[in-house]
């Protein structure tokens, strides 16, 4: 089968990032995104956005028993069937809101 691919970035949707950004470091996984992979990982293939060396993040989520559901951990927003982001905006066709969407958007870590 093959199954669509969905990209999560990981800083601030997987882990408790609040924006204090340490190279070396990074935050605990966030309550429930084990079920939350989990579960998507049964109809779609995973994939992990993140600027961090991978390395780290591939320590990261083998830490956190988060590693059986990624398929690959990747710093290019590659052609995926979904992206879930903390500072993503939905397009709904309309250019204005679009404008007005991005220069009011905070991560909800900040609002």
């Amino acid at each position: 089968m093959n199954k669509k691919i969905i990209l999560i970035d990981l800083d601030g949707v997987l882990n408790d990032y609040t924006g204090n950004f340490n190279q070396d470091f990074i935050p605990p996984a966030k309550d429930g995104a084990k079920n939350f992979l989990l579960e998507l990982s049964q109809e779609y293939t995973i994939k992990i956005f993140t600027t961090r060396n991978k390395l780290l993040t591939a320590k990261w989520l083998i830490e956190n028993n988060l590693d059986k559901f990624v398929e690959d951990i990747t710093n290019v927003k590659e052609i995926s069937w979904l992206y879930i982001d903390d500072r993503g905006i939905n397009f709904d066709g309309n250019f204005i809101k679009l404008k007005n969407k991005i220069n009011k958007i905070k991560p909800y870590y900040k609002k």
